[in-house]
């Protein structure tokens, strides 16, 4: 059904719960495909060992290579682009593909899972419950028990993993940019890039749940600027493309298609400049 590219580096107990949680609480079979960046810690040897379908590299190359290599392998009609510090709960990809057929024919859409987060980091878009906050300390069973209490309305502007793309777009649009690499605000550069193409459909599914380490990687990281990158790219900051043409976090209340960006004509000149100054500051 989906070919889900998973990039990791050096989290193998968080590696082994989501390969396990993909396994166990899919309804369908699908394509898994790894990228080990470095591996040292038994990553690589324990994918060999398991017959994981991969790519590796013996450094880390950050997100952006990652996912574009394993996503080359994909075989199957929908692109999933996961986390290695998540957990998915049972169904999480029949949610999914509930919402398919309701898709435009020419493919061009983004549907997201829901996470559920142990903090709150502000985000509109996730539910804040804590289930644990290492691979050591999680409560699975827990999760699992209190799902009918995190299910939420769909809402707009999904950007964030685990989303699924249709596997001819990826290609189309270069998948993820190399010039963000190693990885901060790619995921917004491919919503732009979906949104320049003609796509109207950023739509976050409320009932497929997937559990959130947060930052068991990007947290290792040397960052990358990648509001500024943005901004020099796409000519508006980041925030203004996730509040007024996303709508992000916003409920969907049964539409689909987002409108015409509620920033033209709204945002004065001298606000957008605000914006920019903020941004580059």
């Amino acid at each position: 059904m989906f070919s889900i590219i998973i990039p990791t580096w050096n989290n193998l107990p968080y590696l082994q719960l989501v390969i396990e949680s993909v396994r166990r609480h899919s309804t369908y079979a699908h394509q898994i495909i790894v990228h080990v960046n470095d591996g040292s810690d038994g990553t690589l040897a324990w994918v060999r060992e398991q017959g994981i379908e991969h790519t590796a590299s013996p450094q880390n190359i950050g997100i952006c290579h990652a996912v574009n290599l394993a996503a080359a392998r994909a075989t199957q009609d929908y692109v999933v682009y996961m986390n290695d510090d998540m957990y998915c709960c049972p169904g999480w990809d029949a949610a999914l593909v509930r919402h398919l057929a309701a898709m435009p024919d020419d493919g061009l859409f983004m549907l997201s899972g829901t996470m559920v987060e142990p903090v709150d980091s502000g985000n509109p878009c996730v539910v804040v419950r804590d289930f644990g906050r290492e691979a050591g300390q999680f409560q699975a069973a827990e999760l699992i028990a209190a799902m009918p209490r995190l299910v939420r309305a769909d809402w707009y502007g999904a950007t964030w993993p685990p989303t699924l793309v249709r596997r001819d777009w990826w290609h189309k649009l270069g998948g993820y940019s190399s010039e963000l690499s190693p990885g901060m605000s790619s995921d917004n550069d491919f919503s732009m890039k979906l949104w320049h193409a003609g796509c109207r459909v950023f739509l976050g599914v409320g009932d497929s749940l997937v559990y959130h380490f947060q930052q068991k990687s990007t947290g290792k990281i040397v960052k990358n600027d990648g509001r500024r990158q943005f901004l020099h790219k796409w000519g508006m900051t980041q925030a203004t493309f996730d509040r007024f043409y996303l709508r992000r976090g916003q409920p969907a209340n049964d539409v689909l298609v987002l409108p015409e960006p509620q920033a033209t004509g709204r945002l004065r000149r001298a606000q957008l400049k605000s914006r920019i100054k903020r941004a580059l500051t």
